[in-house]
């Protein structure tokens, strides 16, 4: 028959394996979520504060390079297994973007 479906039953083990892991990732994605709710929040206090842009442009450049860094391996899951070939694409792209960033800097600087 064309619509014979097979039916996978899971032991009591199996499933409470499933279960804590599906448990602890939850877990890490909301504490990363309040993670980078937290950072956003000092950006803004930091605006807010009127400190010297000289500080306070720094700072934010580094919290969303590291909120970027974050979402990558967190909530895009490249900490997983079998990701390391778009990661390498992805980390590869963010190196030559920086290199040219970092020539055409060095091109208008001097």
């Amino acid at each position: 028959m064309a619509h014979d479906i097979e039916i996978i039953e899971k032991t009591p083990a199996e499933y409470k394996y499933k279960k804590r892991n599906a448990d602890r990732a939850m877990r890490g994605q909301l504490m990363m979520f309040a993670l980078m709710i937290f950072m956003t929040l000092i950006s803004f206090t930091a605006v807010q504060a009127g400190f010297s842009a000289l500080f306070v442009l720094p700072v934010i450049l580094l919290l969303a390079a590291v909120q970027v860094g974050l979402q990558l391996y967190y909530f895009m899951h490249m900490k997983e297994e079998g990701h390391g070939l778009p990661a390498m694409f992805m980390y590869t792209g963010v190196l030559i973007a920086f290199l040219t960033v970092l020539a055409f800097l060095t091109i208008i600087w001097w």
